[in-house]
Protein backbone atom coordinates (compact mmCIF):
# COMPACT_ATOMS: atom_id res chain seq x y z
CA UNK A 1 0.00 0.00 0.00
CA UNK A 2 2.89 2.39 0.80
CA UNK A 3 6.54 2.68 -0.14
CA UNK A 4 8.95 4.05 2.44
CA UNK A 5 12.18 5.47 1.11
CA UNK A 6 14.75 8.12 1.87
CA UNK A 7 14.05 11.54 0.34
CA UNK A 8 16.42 12.85 -2.30
CA UNK A 9 18.07 16.25 -1.72
CA UNK A 10 15.69 17.78 -4.29
CA UNK A 11 12.64 16.33 -2.48
CA UNK A 12 13.93 17.61 0.87
CA UNK A 13 14.29 21.04 -0.70
CA UNK A 14 10.68 20.98 -2.00
CA UNK A 15 9.32 19.81 1.38
CA UNK A 16 11.21 22.64 3.08
CA UNK A 17 9.71 25.15 0.64
CA UNK A 18 6.24 23.93 1.59
CA UNK A 19 7.04 24.12 5.32
CA UNK A 20 8.45 27.65 5.10
CA UNK A 21 5.42 28.78 3.10
CA UNK A 22 2.90 27.16 5.42
CA UNK A 23 4.43 28.29 8.71
CA UNK A 24 5.55 31.69 7.37
CA UNK A 25 8.89 31.38 9.12
CA UNK A 26 12.25 29.87 8.33
CA UNK A 27 11.78 26.70 10.40
CA UNK A 28 11.94 24.05 7.69
CA UNK A 29 15.58 23.07 8.26
CA UNK A 30 14.63 22.18 11.86
CA UNK A 31 11.40 20.41 10.95
CA UNK A 32 12.72 18.47 7.94
CA UNK A 33 16.27 17.16 8.39
CA UNK A 34 18.49 16.02 5.52
CA UNK A 35 18.05 12.33 6.40
CA UNK A 36 14.24 12.35 6.25
CA UNK A 37 12.16 9.44 4.95
CA UNK A 38 8.93 9.62 2.99
CA UNK A 39 5.92 7.31 2.96
CA UNK A 40 4.63 7.32 -0.62
CA UNK A 41 1.30 5.99 -1.90
CA UNK A 42 1.74 3.14 -4.39
CA UNK A 43 -1.48 4.11 -6.20
CA UNK A 44 -0.84 7.83 -6.72
CA UNK A 45 2.92 8.15 -6.23
CA UNK A 46 2.36 11.13 -3.91
CA UNK A 47 4.04 11.71 -0.58
CA UNK A 48 1.71 10.94 2.34
CA UNK A 49 3.94 11.17 5.42
CA UNK A 50 7.32 12.53 6.46
CA UNK A 51 9.31 10.32 8.87
CA UNK A 52 12.56 10.93 10.73
CA UNK A 53 15.43 8.46 10.62
CA UNK A 54 13.94 6.45 13.53
CA UNK A 55 10.62 6.11 11.69
CA UNK A 56 8.73 8.61 13.86
CA UNK A 57 6.11 10.56 11.91
CA UNK A 58 6.92 14.27 11.71
CA UNK A 59 3.90 15.20 9.60
CA UNK A 60 1.31 13.91 7.19
CA UNK A 61 0.68 15.69 3.92
CA UNK A 62 -2.86 16.71 3.08
CA UNK A 63 -3.56 15.50 -0.46
CA UNK A 64 -5.88 18.35 -1.44
CA UNK A 65 -3.59 21.26 -0.51
CA UNK A 66 -0.17 19.61 -0.17
CA UNK A 67 0.30 21.17 3.27
CA UNK A 68 1.48 19.56 6.48
CA UNK A 69 -0.68 18.12 9.24
CA UNK A 70 1.80 18.05 12.10
CA UNK A 71 2.17 15.14 14.48
CA UNK A 72 2.84 15.89 18.14
CA UNK A 73 6.51 15.12 17.46
CA UNK A 74 6.61 17.66 14.61
CA UNK A 75 4.78 20.19 16.79
CA UNK A 76 7.36 19.73 19.55
CA UNK A 77 10.11 20.58 17.05
CA UNK A 78 8.33 23.79 16.05
CA UNK A 79 7.63 24.57 19.71
CA UNK A 80 11.37 24.50 20.43
CA UNK A 81 12.44 26.68 17.48
CA UNK A 82 9.74 29.36 17.24
CA UNK A 83 7.66 31.48 19.58
CA UNK A 84 4.85 31.82 17.03
CA UNK A 85 1.96 29.57 15.96
CA UNK A 86 0.64 29.44 19.52
CA UNK A 87 -2.82 29.39 21.06
CA UNK A 88 -2.53 29.86 24.83
CA UNK A 89 -5.18 28.31 27.07
CA UNK A 90 -5.75 28.77 30.79
CA UNK A 91 -3.81 26.40 33.01
CA UNK A 92 -7.03 25.36 34.79
CA UNK A 93 -8.35 23.65 31.67
CA UNK A 94 -5.01 22.36 30.35
CA UNK A 95 -5.65 18.75 31.40
CA UNK A 96 -9.20 18.86 30.04
CA UNK A 97 -7.85 20.15 26.73
CA UNK A 98 -5.40 17.24 26.49
CA UNK A 99 -8.25 14.78 27.03
CA UNK A 100 -10.71 16.55 24.71
CA UNK A 101 -11.12 16.96 21.00
CA UNK A 102 -11.49 20.74 20.79
CA UNK A 103 -10.39 23.99 22.42
CA UNK A 104 -13.23 26.40 23.05
CA UNK A 105 -12.91 30.17 22.66
CA UNK A 106 -13.74 30.86 26.29
CA UNK A 107 -10.59 29.02 27.43
CA UNK A 108 -8.17 30.90 25.15
CA UNK A 109 -6.03 33.62 26.73
CA UNK A 110 -4.11 34.70 23.64
CA UNK A 111 -3.57 33.81 19.99
CA UNK A 112 -0.72 34.64 17.63
CA UNK A 113 -2.10 37.49 15.50
CA UNK A 114 -0.32 36.25 12.36
CA UNK A 115 -2.42 33.09 12.26
CA UNK A 116 -5.37 32.57 9.92
CA UNK A 117 -8.37 30.28 10.13
CA UNK A 118 -7.29 26.84 8.93
CA UNK A 119 -3.66 27.15 10.07
CA UNK A 120 -1.80 24.52 12.06
CA UNK A 121 -1.40 25.72 15.66
CA UNK A 122 0.42 24.70 18.81
CA UNK A 123 -1.86 24.69 21.85
CA UNK A 124 0.11 25.63 24.97
CA UNK A 125 -0.71 26.45 28.58
CA UNK A 126 0.21 29.66 30.39
CA UNK A 127 3.70 28.29 31.17
CA UNK A 128 4.29 27.55 27.45
CA UNK A 129 4.10 23.78 27.87
CA UNK A 130 3.02 22.13 24.62
CA UNK A 131 -0.33 20.41 25.13
CA UNK A 132 -1.66 19.62 21.65
CA UNK A 133 -1.45 20.35 17.95
CA UNK A 134 -4.49 21.15 15.85
CA UNK A 135 -6.14 23.35 13.25
CA UNK A 136 -7.44 26.84 14.00
CA UNK A 137 -11.16 27.05 13.18
CA UNK A 138 -11.64 30.81 13.64
CA UNK A 139 -9.51 33.86 12.96
CA UNK A 140 -7.49 35.21 15.93
CA UNK A 141 -9.87 38.15 16.28
CA UNK A 142 -12.91 35.85 16.37
CA UNK A 143 -11.26 33.54 18.90
CA UNK A 144 -10.71 36.45 21.29
CA UNK A 145 -14.08 38.10 20.58
CA UNK A 146 -16.39 35.10 20.95
CA UNK A 147 -17.06 33.43 24.29
CA UNK A 148 -18.70 30.35 22.77
CA UNK A 149 -17.77 27.85 20.13
CA UNK A 150 -14.77 25.84 18.98
CA UNK A 151 -11.52 27.76 18.43
CA UNK A 152 -9.15 24.86 17.66
CA UNK A 153 -9.95 21.37 16.44
CA UNK A 154 -7.32 19.14 18.05
CA UNK A 155 -5.51 16.38 16.19
CA UNK A 156 -2.93 14.97 18.57
CA UNK A 157 -2.15 15.69 22.22
CA UNK A 158 0.55 15.04 24.77
CA UNK A 159 0.38 11.45 25.90
CA UNK A 160 -0.75 10.05 22.55
CA UNK A 161 -4.45 10.93 22.68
Amino acid sequence: MYIIRRATPEEVKKLRYVANYQFRENVAHHLIPEDVYMKISRNTGRVREILNIEGIRIASIRASTYTFNLSFYGASILHRVTKKLRVVVTSEVAEDVVNGSSVFSRHVISVDDDLRAGDEVLVVDECDNLLCVGRLVLSPYEVMFFTRGVAVKLRECRGGS
